[in-house]
């Protein structure tokens, strides 16, 4: 396929995630979070039960709430992806599923600790951990993601940056040709 074919089908592909974000990134891996953290909590607490979107714990209700389930960490490790130029199709399902995997897995342990957080030590300390991931933390690991996932897969070019490099190359190079005529 050649490049602006390709261009192409990668802005349409954005433009349907962001039309269908809340399903893509919210939906489906609601599930996988409100498990997870069930299963990971297990180990830890006994007497936990699993009511819809809420985990309770001890006497205690924690809420599944949309920001819960980091659907927006999903989507920008999504947007990097598919806005970086030469990345093949089966790279970028590849990169998204590890990206995601480890996304999922540190969501997991974050909530299973804000939960025992609560139990143990009450509600400031809930309040004092969660700042401090959802401000602080949680850009900075999908960051780390996504420089680990480059570093692995061995990506060579920069998300928006590289395309808009190639594009101001070709059209310098054909309004040369033009001129040269």
């Amino acid at each position: 396929m050649e490049y602006r074919q390709k261009l192409f089908v990668r802005f349409i592909i954005a433009i349907l995630a962001v039309i269908f974000y809340n399903f893509l990134f919210y939906e489906i891996l609601k599930p996988f979070t409100i498990y997870g953290s069930y299963l990971f909590l297990l180990i830890f607490e006994s007497g936990i039960k699993l009511a819809e979107n809420s985990l309770i714990v001890s006497g205690h209700t924690f809420n599944f709430i949309h920001a819960c389930i980091a659907g927006s960490a999903y989507f920008l490790l999504f947007i990097l992806l598919i806005s970086t130029k030469d990345i093949k199709l089966i790279d970028g399902i590849k990169l998204f599923f590890v990206g995601s995997s480890l996304i999922l897995l540190m969501n997991i342990i974050r909530i299973d600790i804000l939960i025992i957080s609560s139990i143990k030590f009450g509600k400031v300390w809930f309040d004092a951990i969660h700042l401090i991931f959802w401000k602080f933390l949680s850009t900075i690991y999908v960051a780390f993601v996504w420089i680990s996932l480059v570093k692995k897969f061995k990506i060579k070019t920069i998300p928006i940056y590289s395309d808009i490099i190639y594009l101001i190359t070709r059209i310098t190079l054909k309004n040369r040709k033009s001129r040269r005529n």
